[in-house]
C-alpha cells in the first residue's frame, strides 16, 4: 500500500505561524482526499512531545532531534523519512528522492531575497541554500500564489516544475471565547515580526479614535508594540498574543476591519480567513495579497502609514462601503479550500 509521508516539524515549532496552519489544514486534507490505496503519514524530529503534530494520530518520529536533522538536511546526508513518497510542508526537506521514490516541495515566499532583513541572517542562507537545492532535485515545487512562481523563477535556477495551489479557508468553531475585547477596533493577525509592517499600521492608527487588536505570537525581531504606541502616542492597543481556533473566530466576529499591511507575503492568509468571516480587509499591495484578495479589499502602498490611515478611515466610517467589501470578500473567499491545496499536492506523487 503505497504511503505519503508529510513533514510535520513546523507544528512543534515555538511559534508555528502560518505555515504550522499550513501543515495542519495540509495535513488533513491530503488524509481526507487521498487516493484509493494510499495512506498518509505524519513525521516529525525526535522531541519528547509530539502532541501538536498528532493530527492524524501518533507521527513517525525520526532518529534525530530537530536541530541534527536540519543540519543532516543542510548538509546533503540522504536520510528519507520512509514512504513511497514525502510532501514538504516548507524547504526544511530531504536533499533528494531515492530511485522510485518522489519528493515535493512547498516554498510560501521570496522573502529571504525580496526582504532579507526582515529575517535573521542566519535564516536567509538556510532558506535561500534549501529552496535553491530543492528547485534542482525535487519532482516538484508547490508554491501559495503565482506572485511567488514568478518571483522565484526570476532569482533560483530550477528544473523542478513548480504547482501552484492556494490555501484554504479554516473551518473555525463558533464565536464564544471570552476575550474582554472594545465593542468595535480594528483587527491584524499574524506573527508579530518586521516584515508584517505592524510599526506602519501603529502609526496609521495614531489619527483613528478606535483601537487596535493584535492577534499574533512575538517573532524574529523584537517588536514592541506596545512601546511603539507609545512613541507614536496612540492608546488603546491590545496584544492578545497567540490565539485558538476558537478565539480567533471571537476576534474576527468583532472586528470592524482587518488590516494587512505586511512589507511582503507569500500568500496572506489572515486576509482569506477575515473576508471568509465578512470581515472587510484592507491590505498593502504585496503582490500576492493584491493576487490573493482578488479586488475584495482596499489595496494600499506598503510602508504609507497616511494611506493606510485614510483607507482604514473610509471602512470605518461608511457602512454602504464596508458591506460592499464583506460581500466581495464572501464571495473571493469561496475560491479557496484545502481539499484544492491537496489535489495539487496529489498531482505530484499520485498522477492525478
Amino acid at each position: 500500500m503505497p504511503e505519503l509521508v508529510v513533514l510535520a516539524e513546523q507544528l512543534l515549532a515555538p511559534v508555528p505561524g502560518g505555515t504550522g496552519r499550513y501543515t495542519a489544514e495540509l495535513l488533513r486534507a491530503l488524509a481526507a482526499t487521498a487516493p484509493e490505496g494510499w495512506t498518509v503519514t505524519a513525521a516529525v524530529a525526535r522531541h519528547a512531545d509530539t502532541g501538536p503534530a498528532e493530527i492524524l494520530g501518533a507521527p513517525r518520529v525520526l532518529p534525530l532531534p530537530p536541530r541534527a536533522l536540519v543540519a543532516a538536511w543542510q548538509l546533503g546526508l540522504p536520510l528519507w523519512p520512509g514512504g513511497d513518497a514525502v510532501h514538504a510542508p516548507t524547504p526544511l526537506a530531504p536533499p533528494r528522492a531515492p530511485r522510485g521514490r518522489t519528493l515535493s516541495v512547498t516554498v510560501h515566499d521570496t522573502v529571504p531575497w525580496t526582504h532579507p532583513e526582515t529575517l535573521t541572517p542566519r535564516g536567509v542562507s538556510w532558506h535561500r541554500s534549501m529552496v535553491a537545492r530543492a528547485a534542482r532535485r525535487a519532482d516538484a515545487l508547490v508554491v501559495p500564489t503565482a506572485a511567488v512562481a514568478d518571483d522565484l523563477a526570476a532569482r533560483v535556477r530550477r528544473t523542478a516544475p513548480v504547482r501552484v495551489a492556494g490555501h484554504g479557508v479554516t473551518e473555525l468553531p463558533a464565536p464564544g471565547a471570552e476575550l474582554d475585547l472594545p465593542e468595535r477596533y480594528v483587527l491584524a493577525v499574524g506573527t508579530i515580526e518586521p516584515r508584517k509592517g505592524i510599526d506602519v499600521l501603529i502609526e496609521a492608527m495614531g489619527s483613528l479614535d478606535v483601537p487596535l487588536v493584535l492577534a499574533g505570537q512575538p517573532g524574529w525581531g523584537g517588536l514592541d508594540p506596545l512601546a511603539l504606541a507609545a512613541r507614536h502616542g496612540v492608546a488603546g492597543v491590545r496584544v492578545l498574543g497567540r490565539v485558538t481556533d476558537a478565539e480567533l473566530a471571537t476576534v474576527l466576529r468583532g472586528a470592524a476591519v482587518l488590516a494587512a499591511p505586511s512589507l511582503a507575503e507569500g500568500f496572506g492568509l489572515p486576509v482569506l480567513e477575515a473576508m471568509a468571516a465578512g470581515v472587510p480587509v484592507v491590505h498593502s499591495d504585496a503582490p500576492a495579497l493584491v493576487e490573493v484578495a482578488g479586488g475584495a479589499g482596499r489595496v494600499v502602498p506598503a510602508r504609507d502609514a497616511d494611506a493606510l490611515a485614510t483607507a482604514l478611515r473610509e471602512v470605518l466610517g461608511s457602512a454602504e462601503l464596508a458591506g460592499r467589501m464583506r460581500a466581495a470578500g464572501l464571495s473571493r473567499a469561496a475560491d479557496f479550500t484545502w481539499s484544492s491545496a491537496a489535489e495539487v499536492v496529489w498531482s505530484v506523487h499520485a498522477g492525478r
